[in-house]
């Protein structure tokens, strides 16, 4: 049973799950909810997206910019597959 260690990095596991329960999430908002710094949450987000794993989205909303996030098909994927393998690890220690 093997990690992947680009969900497994305990930052972006919480990057992973929050987009997952909420969709569409803006950056400030991912920020505030993981009480992490903007440059933290920048290069884990870019690394993310360099692994088609988080959709970008930048638009103007009022005359201001935002920025907002979501999980494509294959983050979505990789999250869920990680949460298999944890379950199935808890699964385990049951025997």
């Amino acid at each position: 049973m093997e990690f992947d260690k680009l969900v497994h990095q305990p930052t972006r596991l919480q990057i992973f799950a929050s987009l997952y329960a909420n969709g569409e999430t803006s950056f400030t908002d991912l920020k505030d909810d993981l009480e992490i710094t903007e440059g933290n949450l920048a290069s884990h987000i870019e690394r993310m997206e360099d692994e088609d794993c988080v959709a970008v989205e930048k638009q103007f909303v009022d005359r201001k910019p935002q920025t907002t996030y979501r999980l494509t098909d294959r983050g979505t994927e990789l999250f869920e597959a990680h949460v298999e393998t944890l379950e199935s690890l808890i699964d385990g220690l049951d025997t």
